[in-house]
């Protein structure tokens, strides 16, 4: 099986993406809409399908990114049938398997953070995503969204206590960078519900644990609600300047097609060395050259009314290229995807005047 944890720094999220390496079914437990194009650039480079996107629960502190992606990548909105949510495409039933290939994840309700909370076990109960019913050394807080301490308690007690003890634990949220824990570990060291922990002492502790409520609870919620489907989602998805493919590395892509038939609306820079500008690779056209290790010093000599594309050999010293330019405020710039090799290999019209 192919595994990812992946996180969002902002709002502490882990992100889950699990695929069949032998069909490349994919699924994505807990997106967050900032980092759909980081998740939809990591399943193209991975070669994926991604056929669902689960969400734990209605968050409170961040938006899925499930109906972003359901639009990127053609995936299936998936949630617990008592969350509340509309827009989605299965609400799940208890028990109800969810399959990738020759793999599927089990659909537990584990209701008290929320009433719609649901775990996912792994098919060989050797994981579970308990999103944030049990945390690590913790608990979900029980004290909004229809909680109920008393529920949770018997829901991790009754549900994820009772997997097997090497089960490895993959929550929601963690906020000190811890990222995997087990159920072993939690039976005998959570402090809030070990196993020596009863019912009553869990809710005096999650009765008084008075925290402050999420900052994006009233944008959250609401979003979360329509399963990420809002205004901002439809502008994210509107055309930009160029078809861009944003790499999991973290830089727009743009093909060498496109650029040779929108080379009079496009800037591009070339950041290889002097030798190189004529060398057997040649340059485009109408280029700017200006080494990469000058671009930090001229980049405001290049104009903003275009977008930029950069571009060396291969693409790799073009990437870092970008990163400087939007450092430098530069909005619209792209990486010329495999440098001049791909240009040359495409036919595509080469310089080699001085």
């Amino acid at each position: 099986m192919i595994f990812r944890q992946l996180l969002d720094l902002r709002s502490s999220t882990y992100t889950y993406l699990l695929a069949d390496a032998r069909t490349h079914e994919a699924v994505i437990i807990d997106p967050v809409f900032e980092q759909v194009r980081r998740d939809v650039a990591l399943v193209r480079e991975l070669g994926l399908t991604l056929v669902y996107t689960l969400d734990t629960h209605v968050h409170a502190d961040h938006i899925t990114g499930a109906w972003l992606l359901k639009r990127a990548l053609g995936s299936r909105i998936c949630i617990g049938q008592r969350s509340g949510a509309r827009e989605f495409d299965l609400g799940l039933a208890p028990g109800e398997r969810l399959r990738f290939g020759a793999r599927h994840l089990e659909a537990r309700p584990t209701p008290g953070h929320t009433n719609g909370c649901m775990t996912y076990v792994l098919d060989d109960r050797s994981m579970a995503f308990t999103g944030d019913a049990l945390l690590i050394r913790g608990a979900g807080r029980t004290d909004f969204q229809g909680g109920d301490a008393h529920a949770l308690y018997r829901s991790i007690t009754g549900e994820i206590y009772t997997l097997p003890d090497p089960c490895l634990i993959y929550p929601a949220h963690d906020y000190r960078g811890l990222t995997c824990s087990s159920v072993a570990e939690e039976k005998k060291h959570n402090p809030r519900i070990a196993a020596d922990r009863s019912e009553r002492d869990f809710v005096g502790y999650m009765e008084n644990l008075g925290l402050p409520h999420p900052k994006q609870i009233d944008v959250a919620v609401p979003a979360n609600l329509e399963c990420g489907h809002i205004d901002l989602a439809d502008e994210l998805l509107e055309t930009t300047w160029a078809p861009l493919r944003y790499t999991y590395a973290g830089t727009n892509e743009v093909e060498v097609d496109w650029v040779a038939d929108h080379t009079a609306e496009i800037t591009i820079v070339d950041v290889r060395d002097a030798n190189e500008w004529n060398g057997e690779l040649g340059h485009i056209a109408g280029a700017t050259f200006i080494p990469l290790e000058q671009l930090r010093e001229r980049a405001a000599d290049l104009k903003q009314d275009k977008p930029i594309v950069a571009v060396c050999r291969s693409g790799a010293r073009s990437a870092q290229a970008v990163a400087i330019l939007e450092k430098a405020g530069f909005k619209r710039v792209a990486n010329l995807a495999g440098g001049m090799i791909n240009w040359n290999n495409h036919q595509l019209p080469t310089r080699t005047d001085a």
